[in-house]
């Protein structure tokens, strides 16, 4: 019989990247002639690691107008691959692992197909460089069942890298280096309040001394 008896006290976390790559499609395009991209939405490891002990399948709801837009993946790798041109919200839904005892768990992501924006160098995006969009996360486990939590121990996963490498968009690093970013954003937005409240209290003062 099962155990379903939780730690207490304890939680554990894994890590997982969740969001989409897409791609020009080029050629003959078929019965879809206004697809413009094809993309593939994923749920992954940190680095394409196994996460099938914790991760008992994947649902993927797509666009109404694509045909079955409903898509559940039971087995690695937890991904679709579709054509389209149109960008849209998914819902991924986690399911974990039975033993687990836990709720699925909902995420959101916009599947992006165009890059906004140019290639970090200040040139134009290639037209052939995939297009991708990615996020973070960590599932928290709180007081996993102890059988679970014996799962969770003996399948070791991989942390996020110290420095930031061409195959590894997180990072230590680059965290460190957004919160830099912002803080510089604080810092210049605070000043530019300080300036707007000492210009605004010049004028009041021009006005009450007319």
């Amino acid at each position: 019989m099962t155990s379903i008896k939780r730690m207490k006290g304890l939680s554990l976390s894994r890590p997982v990247i969740y969001g989409n790559s897409a791609t020009p499609l080029n050629g003959k395009k078929g019965g879809d002639a206004d697809h413009t991209h094809r993309w593939t939405i994923s749920v992954r490891g940190v680095n394409n690691e196994d996460i099938s002990y914790f991760v008992r399948k994947v649902a993927f709801k797509l666009h109404d107008t694509y045909d079955n837009p409903n898509r559940v993946i039971e087995k690695p790798p937890f991904e679709v691959t579709e054509t389209g041109w149109g960008e849209f919200d998914i819902i991924i839904k986690i399911h974990f692992n039975p033993i687990s005892g836990e709720k699925p768990l909902t995420l959101y992501h916009h599947l992006k197909l165009h890059p906004y924006e140019e290639d970090g160098l200040g040139n134009p995006w290639p037209k052939q460089k995939p297009v991708t969009s990615y996020q973070y996360d960590e599932i928290v486990f709180n007081e996993p069942i102890d059988s679970f939590y014996t799962i969770l121990q003996e399948n070791a996963t991989s942390n996020v890298p110290l420095k930031k490498t061409p195959h590894h968009q997180f990072s230590l690093q680059a965290e460190q280096e957004e919160v830099e970013r912002l803080d510089k954003a604080l810092k210049t937005t605070s000043q530019e309040i300080v300036r707007y409240r000492e210009k605004c209290k010049r004028l009041e003062a021009e006005l009450l001394a007319k």
